[in-house]
């Protein structure tokens, strides 16, 4: 990587071919370089010209670049090279005072936008399909939420595709998937006491002793999470912050202490918007409100859903609480709406656990002789939201969940440009992330509650599972192991998305969230539209 004072930009090179030769600067005959030459690799194929292939405006404009700041740097550099793997050919750019005067223009035209107001989205451009930045910019998402009236009712929005995805001054207009369904990369969860992780070369090794546990392609991690006593040397923390895989540490009790991560937070005009959002108590509000507005449709949605026979006043009351808290005049009625939606929520929870406690037994199975009656020391009846500690199993399934999904939302304020510890319900407090947990308000009914409800009514988690420590209720390392599963599998399942209508993951929509509400506070869409789904 290179960089020139006088052009004020940076350069990073794919190859650089050297022409050596015989030089007699000083006086002496000596082998040295005479003069460099960039070469750099395009996926695609060259623009035909009239009598041979040309270079696109865009290579020319970074090959071009390159051969300015390698002059700057005291290197001989007459031209350059673009090598197309499309069609295996190589594209010569010599460099004339034309184009040199053509590269300084555009330079200054490129500072001229980035001083100014940001430009519009692309309307359909066939480039945003092949641009590496298009799961950044959303182009089609942002045009579509700066233009048109998304809902935020106490019903989730009636998708519409003539309206929505559909006819626009007579023309048809489809939201494309920019975005990848899911990542082909899988989380590693760590939670042996006393393992150390290591590296050898690009590859994690996980050892207990001398004994080698497993090993995982660095490449193939979105994350790390590492639960207790578990040491990670310096090599491989070193080669994950190159990667920008981040490494999220718990406790053995499943408390979410935070995150180490490489250079990735470069948009700080992301920030600064946070910043000047999070100072002005009126907008905090009005996000808070569609935070709380979503999370209260989603439990509702859970309840009609899953539970065995849903009252129909606890949906009235769940309906006009979500109604409310788009019109609540204060953070703290706004606290006190969300407190009385959740504990409505929570006293009809337990409709929505489907064990009883001789699930497991099958008539015809088991000894001839018939065993004592023991009283299983645990059952999932959930009466009451408990924590710290959790003192059934239910909540030590919710804590940790939550605390998984925390972890999730942090990555992804991460990944956005947002300080996770800056948020506009959550109020700043010492080492909490409050933008997190704002983000991950909406999503604790689709993602935290359903892992566990899936968990437990499909006995992927039994009474076996759980240990009592004082009054303190934990997982098992097995049970431990079988719920980050569940989670995981929750986190990868492909829905619909209920706006857009194209199929990702929980984790996609995730951050998908997080830049939506990104694109709210940069000005480029009227309001944040949380996720509520249908």
């Amino acid at each position: 990587m290179l960089s020139s004072e006088r052009l004020g930009v940076v350069a990073k090179m794919d190859l650089i071919e050297v022409t050596m030769g015989v030089s007699t600067s000083h006086g002496d005959e000596a082998v040295a370089p005479l003069s460099v030459t960039p070469v750099d690799y395009k996926a695609g194929a060259p623009r035909p010209g009239a009598d041979a292939n040309e270079l696109w405006d865009t290579d020319k404009m970074q090959l071009g670049l390159q051969i300015l700041i390698l002059r700057d740097n005291g290197y001989t550099c007459d031209e350059g090279v673009i090598y197309y793997r499309a069609t295996r050919q190589r594209v010569r750019l010599p460099m004339t005072p034309e184009i040199e005067e053509w590269i300084q223009e555009r330079i200054q035209q490129a500072r001229a936008t980035a001083l100014g107001s940001l430009p519009p989205p692309l309307v359909g451009s066939p480039k945003c399909v092949r641009c590496s930045l298009a799961p950044v910019c959303l182009p089609d998402e942002t045009r579509m939420l700066a233009t048109r009236d998304v809902q935020s009712g106490p019903e989730p929005a009636p998708l519409n595709l003539a309206e929505s995805n559909g006819r626009d001054n007579g023309e048809t207009v489809f939201i494309r998937r920019l975005i990848a369904a899911r990542d082909d990369e899988r989380a590693l969860y760590l939670n042996t006491p006393g393992i150390r992780v290591g590296r050898k070369n690009e590859v994690l090794v996980m050892k207990d002793g001398e004994a080698v546990l497993d090993e995982v392609r660095a490449r193939d991690v979105t994350h790390v999470a590492l639960f207790g006593n578990i040491q990670l040397s310096t090599q491989a923390l070193q080669m994950l912050c190159e990667l920008e895989v981040p490494i999220a540490y718990f406790s053995m009790g499943g408390w979410f202490y935070g995150l180490t991560r490489g250079h990735g937070m470069k948009n700080v005009l992301t920030r600064i918007e946070q910043f000047r959002a999070a100072e002005d108590g009126r907008r905090c509000l009005a996000l808070a409100s569609r935070f709380v507005n979503g999370k209260i449709r989603n439990q509702r949605t859970l309840l009609m859903r899953l539970h065995v026979e849903a009252a129909p006043a606890v949906l009235l009351r769940l309906k006009q609480a979500a109604l409310d808290a788009l019109a609540a005049r204060s953070i703290e009625a706004l606290l006190g709406i969300e407190g009385a939606a959740a504990a409505l929520y929570f006293q009809h929870f337990g409709g929505m656990i489907k064990v009883e406690r001789d699930d497991d037994e099958l008539p015809g199975l088991g000894s001839a002789e018939p065993e004592p009656e023991k009283e299983p020391e645990f059952a999932f009846d959930f009466t009451k939201r408990s924590r710290r500690p959790s003192t059934d199993p239910v909540n030590a399934l919710l804590s940790l969940a939550y605390s998984l999904l925390a972890k999730d939302c942090t990555i992804a304020a991460h990944a956005v440009g947002f300080d996770p510890y800056v948020g506009f319900y959550h109020q700043p407090r010492f080492g909490r992330p409050a933008l997190a947990l704002d983000l991950m308000e909406e999503f604790r009914p689709l993602v935290a509650e359903s892992t566990v409800l899936t968990a437990l009514n499909n006995r992927m988690i039994t009474p076996r599972h759980f240990v009592r420590a004082g009054d303190a209720v934990n997982l098992t390392p097995a049970g431990r192991k079988i719920f980050f599963q569940a989670y995981e599998q929750r986190m990868n399942t492909l829905i619909t998305h209920p706006i857009f209508d194209y199929r990702v993951s929980y984790r996609r929509v995730l951050e998908l969230q997080s830049r939506l509400l990104a694109r709210h506070l940069t000005g480029e869409i009227p309001e944040y539209v949380p996720m509520v789904t249908r």
